[in-house]
């Protein structure tokens, strides 16, 4: 009996022994797979032309991130000074420039005349041209007011000339009849208003933006040439600067130009929101003149990021008015739709 009863004891204790150590763990294997292991890009090295003015002021914390190693892709960077001199490196044989900034109009030619091996990355910059009346005066409150007057202007063979062409004409003006249009750099104009030489003039900013405020009240911003080409209301847009790159670099770097494009969007917001930051950066890089201008001028540059499919709805009609207006100003031709780089 005793026997008997140890044993039923001992089966009861195996029995809540195993209830308490729970299930036993199912046996795993790890399957080995095929997928390699995805590599961060590191970035590359780009080279890249900035043009001073409104057209690079965009690109001032892009530039100084990299000074600073904080930009995925390492710039090797130019500020030039006109448009010439960035489209002789960006064409050179060796290609000087993997990517710049230039005027709306000469990614167009660029575009044509290399048989679309320039093509349109991003689009900088909306209206910057202000028309300005020295000597205290008043008078010009609208395009129409400026007929009998001679207008000292920057730009010519240029987006500047053709806008002012086209505004005039558009509010019933010949620009040919009933103004004189004398061309000049912005330095020289800048000085002839202040010393009350001239009287009317047409400047992009900052070059306006200064003389403004170097003149103690006594020339004002009398038309902004943006307003005044929105009010044509004809379907255009106002878009005087373009990101150009090399078709070559496109098809052969694709990671480079995507970090790019990121670090340059970051690069127009950081500028837009933080102007007093940003001036300083501007000045620094002489990508404009002082802090204090650039600062200024900075919420009259109307800076803008497109990029990819927006390009082509914002920027075609103002192509077609240049067109109109004189087809060697697009390169002879519309630009077709390859121009735009949409990956």
């Amino acid at each position: 009996m005793k026997t008997l009863l140890a044993a039923v004891l001992a089966g009861a204790l195996s029995l809540s022994l195993a209830a308490c150590s729970g299930p036993k763990a199912a046996e795993t294997t790890t399957q080995p797979t095929d997928q390699p292991t995805q590599e961060v890009f590191q970035g590359e090295d780009v080279r890249l032309a900035v043009l001073s003015g409104p057209t690079g002021i965009g690109a001032a914390k892009l530039l100084s991130g990299s000074d600073n190693g904080d930009t995925v892709n390492h710039y090797t960077y130019t500020v030039a000074s006109d448009n010439n001199e960035v489209v002789a490196g960006l064409t050179a044989a060796d290609g000087e420039y993997d990517i710049a900034m230039v005027a709306s109009n000469v990614a167009a030619n660029l575009y044509n005349k290399t048989e679309g091996d320039v093509k349109i990355l991003a689009l900088g910059t909306q209206g910057v041209l202000h028309i300005l009346e020295g000597s205290n005066g008043t008078a010009i409150q609208s395009m129409k007011d400026l007929k009998g007057k001679t207008i000292y202007a920057t730009g010519q063979g240029a987006n500047p000339e053709y806008i002012l062409r086209h505004l005039l004409t558009e509010n019933g003006l010949d620009p040919d009849k009933d103004v004189e249009i004398v061309f000049a750099d912005a330095t020289e104009i800048s000085a002839k208003l202040l010393s009350g030489e001239i009287d009317t003039a047409m400047l992009p900013v900052p070059a306006a933006t200064a003389a403004i405020a170097k003149s103690k009240g006594s020339v004002r911003d009398a038309i902004d040439l943006t307003t005044a080409w929105n009010d044509l209301d004809n379907g255009s847009q106002l878009i005087m600067s373009a990101v150009v790159a090399r078709a070559d670099f496109l098809a052969e770097h694709p990671q480079a130009v995507d970090a790019f494009l990121e670090e340059y969007e970051a690069s127009v917001t950081y500028v837009k929101e933080n102007p007093e930051e940003a001036g300083q950066l501007v000045a620094d890089l002489g990508i404009a003149p002082s802090a204090a201008i650039a600062q200024k001028a900075i919420p009259q540059c109307n800076l803008v990021f497109l990029s990819g499919e927006d390009m082509k709805p914002a920027i075609s009609g103002y192509y077609e008015v240049l067109y109109s207006i004189d087809p060697t100003a697009v390169g002879g031709k519309l630009p077709d739709d390859d121009i735009y780089y949409v990956p």
